[in-house]
């Protein structure tokens, strides 16, 4: 493990943030960042960190605080901010109370912030509160986990870090781990750390390094220390070659994603979906391909912070046959009812302790391991499903470790039901879920105006957008610049409508991103200016392959998709007010336009017994979205201008005063159009909806 502390990013620290609020919480937000960097130590909000310093009131006067990570940050991104202030005189005094109840813990923490507006803090504020250092830092090192989960565990943390490591058997956290961890030190007040039976560790000093570099320094020794005991790994019985894998996933994944769909008893959206990230790497496959591989995958977490995102044990599907998808979706289904009756029955042995309050969850997994193809690790959104992957490699590189020196051994069901149902750990997951959280969506001609209003419109709403166009430039400015806002949920494809590989392909990708699709924007068109008596037949050709083929190529993938995935669905064709109120010189688009619109309509009667709804959009014309030019318009515009005698100001002054209401019709009027359908809004299908300002010429209405 590295060392990565910096004086001179230290003091940079120091001069960013100590005005603002002093030099104690600036360097430990340098620090708790340095120990959030390291998947090896923390992943994803887990862990926490602290310092003792003062906090100023009104009245100028500073009294003792303890700032504290709040519940849920990720120190991998923390600011000063992040830690709350809390009256340490006040919480030092709970030591001597004999119980509190997990509510009345969160109580006292809320009656005794010292700024009452922040975040709650930490449920472990307490351990930090009782322990007398300046700056502690608590991680769930996989070193250290690899170590305590073994059925000799004490002995082998004595031997890899020496007498100077206080041990605490597992409890869990919380005021009585907070008691535990009080009078572990009393009895060993000269420790330089504690060790939490399959828990973690906790470092402490007088300044930020020398508790990270406490933290650091131990770590390393237990790495180094299982490395020399590491005398027996897992044996590969069956290779798995990549490509092979990736060929799986794209078969396995729509299936999973779909079995994995909850109903929702909502008619309009009839599905509570889910997304998928898929861990598909040699070393994963290697783990599924060993000797004893499936008794080892299916013990309970290294943690139970990871509890709430991954549940205790995952899921394995035996032998997965991926040359007949009629057969592994029964095998899938089949493993998960059994998944779903055990999981049922672990919850009526632990009825007793559910708090109030709290009803049962779901009895699905939320990893699945399939020998052949890796791991799918699902989460209401890609955020929750890229969590639970990090924490699912983590877990099995350190169970491998485990396995090459001893037995493994994790926490019982009581500990694992108490942490599951954990109210104060889930209520850092609480939040309000936008419209399509969980959604999927591929959008056509992405990087062109109305392309890009639609990826944002459905990026807002908080759904994944696979933005597609042709390679290039165009594309790669998009994607960098939607990625920048909205992160993992946006992802760019290189995509050409016309030809059927590169749709299947395109498909394939965004499947193995996010486990499948559930809205399709038929998007991608272009045009041209000709009059009929001289339109040259390959030039009508190319805009024939890009408006009726590309759209028929996605229609019918789509349909396949739905089919296999089993959860219904949406496509929304962007069409044109030119199908119903056509325009002279026009005719290759009006036409080609028209065809795609009648086969949408076709596909709305076709696809409904999938529960796919297939509605169109008929915009006038879009000129720009922002910065971002109408690529149709640049082809057009320049006849429409000479032929009206008019500048390009000009020729969108006509197009606005033309219309009924005299409006200017966006690039994002189309997207909210495209919005009404993606959110279901009404049980409709197979109806257009016109965005045009009113043309009384364009039908219907």
């Amino acid at each position: 493990m590295k060392n990565l502390w910096s004086d001179d990013e230290a003091r940079q620290y120091e001069a960013r943030y100590a005005t603002e609020c002093g030099k104690d919480l600036a360097l430990r937000a340098y620090s708790s960042r340095l120990l959030g960097s390291d998947k090896g130590l923390v992943l994803h909000g887990g862990g926490n960190t602290s310092v003792k310093s003062a906090f100023r009131n009104v009245f100028g006067q500073e009294v003792p605080a303890l700032f504290m990570k709040a519940s849920g940050f990720d120190m991998a991104t923390i600011e000063p901010a992040g830690h709350v202030p809390l009256d340490l005189a006040y919480l030092k005094r709970l030591v001597a109370v004999p119980d509190l109840s997990d509510e009345a813990m969160a109580s006292e923490f809320e009656l005794h912030r010292l700024a009452p507006a922040t975040a709650a803090p930490s449920i472990e504020t307490l351990t930090h509160a009782f322990l007398p250092a300046k700056f502690v830092d608590h991680t769930h090192a996989d070193a250290i986990l690899v170590l305590t989960n073994q059925l000799d565990g004490h002995k082998l943390i004595q031997e890899a870090l020496g007498d100077g490591i206080a041990l605490l058997d597992y409890v869990k956290p919380g005021f009585q781990l907070a008691k535990a961890v009080a009078a572990a030190y009393a009895a060993h007040p000269k420790c330089q750390a504690m060790v939490w039976m399959r828990h973690g560790i906790v470092t402490w000093g007088a300044t930020a390094r020398e508790s990270y570099e406490a933290m650091i320094s131990l770590v390393t020794r237990a790495e180094e220390f299982a490395a020399r005991r590491a005398s027996k790994p897992l044996r590969v019985t069956m290779r798995t070659p990549l490509v092979d894998a990736e060929k799986h996933l794209e078969i396995a994944a729509p299936v999973v994603r779909g079995l994995l769909a909850q109903p929702s008893g909502n008619a309009d959206h009839p599905w509570r979906r889910v997304v998928l990230e898929p861990l598909v790497n040699e070393e994963v496959l290697d783990f599924l391909g060993s000797d004893g591989a499936k008794e080892l995958a299916l013990t309970p977490t290294l943690t139970s912070d990871h509890l709430i995102r991954t549940k205790a044990l995952p899921l394995w599907v035996d032998e997965p046959d991926y040359s007949d998808p009629a057969k592994l979706r029964a095998q899938i289904a089949e493993a998960l009812e059994v998944y779903a009756t055990e999981y049922q029955a672990y919850f009526a042995r632990h009825a007793s302790l559910m708090p109030a309050g709290l009803k049962p969850f779901d009895p699905l997994p939320r990893v699945l391991l399939l020998p052949g193809l890796g791991a799918l690790c699902a989460g209401k959104d890609a955020h929750a499903a890229r969590i639970a992957r990090d924490i699912t490699a983590q877990t099995l590189a350190a169970k491998a470790k485990i396995a090459a020196m001893g037995t493994y051994q994790g926490l019982g069901e009581k500990h694992l039901f108490e942490m599951e149902y954990f109210p104060l750990q889930h209520a850092k997951l609480r939040s309000a879920d936008p419209l399509l959280a969980g959604e999927v969506a591929i959008v056509t001609g992405a990087a062109g105006a109305i392309g890009s209003a639609i990826a944002e419109g459905l990026l807002e709403q908080g759904c994944n957008v696979a933005i597609t166009d042709l390679a290039g430039d165009a594309l790669k400015r998009l994607t960098e610049e939607l990625a920048s806002k909205y992160g993992e949920r946006v992802t760019g494809i290189p995509l050409d409508v016309t030809d059927p590989a590169s749709v299947h392909s395109g498909f394939g990708t965004v499947t193995r991103t996010w486990g499948g699709v559930d809205l399709v924007v038929v998007n991608a068109g272009i045009a041209m200016v000709a009059g009929l008596e001289q339109m040259d037949l390959e030039a009508f050709q190319r805009v024939e392959r890009v408006n009726i083929d590309g759209a028929l190529l996605l229609l019918r993938e789509a349909a396949r998709h739905f089919r296999m995935q089993g959860t219904g669905g949406d496509i929304i064709l962007i069409s044109t007010k030119n199908v119903f109120m056509p325009g002279a010189k026009f005719g290759a688009y009006s036409a080609t336009k028209a065809a795609a619109h009648q086969l949408a309509r076709i596909a709305s009667q076709e696809m409904a017994e999938l529960g796919v709804r297939v509605n169109m959009v008929a915009p006038d014309a879009v000129f720009s979205h922002g910065a971002r030019r109408s690529g149709l318009w640049a082809e057009v515009g320049p006849d429409r201008m000479r032929a009206r005698g008019l500048d390009e100001k000009g020729l969108e002054e006509y197009y606005r005063s033309r219309n009924l209401l005299k409006m200017t019709v966006t690039a994002r009027h189309v997207a909210r159009a495209v919005l009404f359908f993606a959110t279901r809004q009404t049980p409709t299908t197979g109806a257009t909806i016109p965005v045009d300002g009113g043309l009384p010429d364009s039908t219907p209405r």
